[in-house]
This record gives structure tokens, sequence and C-alpha cells, in this order.
């Protein structure tokens, strides 16, 4: 399961850090039709490099918290490519 924040009518789209312990994802749709959550999977699905049809969400599909399921991956690998894109490095940040 990922826990993932979604940020709808963003000016553009992708993975935005963190919000609590869910992963932020900005969409430029807004909540109306299930188009936000059509994009958050798509945007999702880029970010791990998966086919979109791996994922569903599994509750909170009329609000901005959700959990997703993404088949076929284990958790270990969904937050290890998560984390390479979120990711901040500290050495270069203090030089």
């Amino acid at each position: 399961m990922l826990l993932i924040h979604v940020r709808p009518g963003a000016s553009r789209p992708g993975l935005a850090g963190f919000h609590g312990n869910r992963v932020c994802v900005r969409v430029r749709a807004r909540p109306v039709a299930g188009l936000a959550n059509r994009e958050l999977l798509e945007v999702l699905a880029r970010a791990l490099g998966v086919q979109r049809a791996v994922l569903s969400i599994e509750s909170g599909s009329l609000g901005r918290d959700k959990r997703i399921f993404v088949r076929g991956l284990m958790a270990d690998a969904v937050s290890e490519r998560l984390n390479a894109i979120l990711c901040v490095d500290k050495a270069e940040a203090g030089d």
C-alpha cells in the first residue's frame, strides 16, 4: 500500500515531497468526474516505472488522502523507487 496526499489544480504535475507520512503528488486536473484520480495514477506510474494498469485506488477515491495498491511490485521496491526521486542528498545541501 502506498499512502498518498493529492494536490489538485497544480501548475505542473509530479511528486512534491511528503505531507506527514504520505507522499504528496501534484496533479493539474481538478477533482471532477475522476479526472484527478486518473492523472494521479498516471503520475505515479511514470514515477514508479510501471504501467498504469498495475495501480489501483484502494481507498480515498473522493478525498485528497488515498491508499494506492501497486500489483507486482514489492513494498521495498516501491519505497526505493520513490526515495530515489524524493531524496535530497544532504552532502550536496551542505556545500
